[in-house]
């Protein structure tokens, strides 16, 4: 079973300093046939003007995923983290019985392109927690580099929920394959560039659902960006 979602089928939200597209259900857009694949609830594909953000706010009961595309996104949390996020950066916030934090683009003059990513976790009310860590184009150009993972194997970030995320890098002729266990499906999203994805042409933004196709095949065609969810079938 395949089942595309197109960039231009997203949901849209608009401030003067946020420019926000919703792959599933988000705020105030609402589709009742897209509320999120299996345990992924959230990719927002977020645009933030310099010198704006998102102020101090609480989650909890989520595992969130920020993946940053270009320029930088300050972090600051309850927990008493902060850092900065830069493209081949994965950050990880676990937010348990709860943690508040802030988003801000530090730059006077250059716009921050990230998406920010939330999984169902596995457990309610854990600790809360932070992890963030560089994967280098060298790791992730022509392969698939396990990102985030529930145990933290192959040196990827832990979280606690049941998915794998990998990320690859293609220039057109660069072909990477993944086979998917039985009861698994994948979600891949194509954050930026163009790639087939078994045999499907997707372009930034779009995203194709995979259920009871074992083997996965993406193949590079523009400079393409992706993200390859290995999730718990439905």
């Amino acid at each position: 079973m395949q089942q595309i979602r197109r960039a231009t089928e997203r949901g849209r939200g608009q401030l003067d300093w946020l420019e926000s597209y919703h792959s599933f259900s988000f705020a105030n857009y609402y589709d009742p046939a897209h509320r999120g694949v299996s345990i992924l609830r959230v990719i927002n594909d977020d645009r933030i003007a310099p010198s704006s953000g998102f102020d101090t706010h609480s989650h909890r009961d989520m595992e969130i995923v920020t993946y940053v595309l270009e320029g930088e996104l300050e972090h600051k949390d309850s927990l008493g983290n902060g850092s900065v996020i830069r493209p081949g950066d994965v950050q990880r916030m676990s937010a348990g019985r709860g943690v508040l934090h802030s988003e801000f683009n530090p730059s006077d003059d250059r716009t921050v392109h990230l998406l920010q990513i939330w999984l169902l976790p596995n457990k309610r009310g854990v600790e809360p927690g932070y992890a963030q860590q560089h994967f280098p184009v060298s790791e992730r150009q022509g392969k698939l580099r396990l990102l985030v993972s529930p145990d933290g194997r192959d040196h990827s970030i832990s979280a606690h929920q049941d998915g794998l995320l990998y990320g690859t890098l293609l220039n057109s002729e660069e072909s990477v394959g993944y086979r998917l266990s039985a009861e698994r499906m994948a979600y891949v999203h194509v954050a930026r560039g163009e790639a087939t994805v078994n045999g499907e042409t997707l372009k930034a933004g779009d995203a194709i659902t995979l259920k009871d196709e074992t083997p996965v095949q993406l193949d590079g065609i523009d400079q393409a960006e992706i993200l390859l969810f290995d999730l718990p079938g439905q």
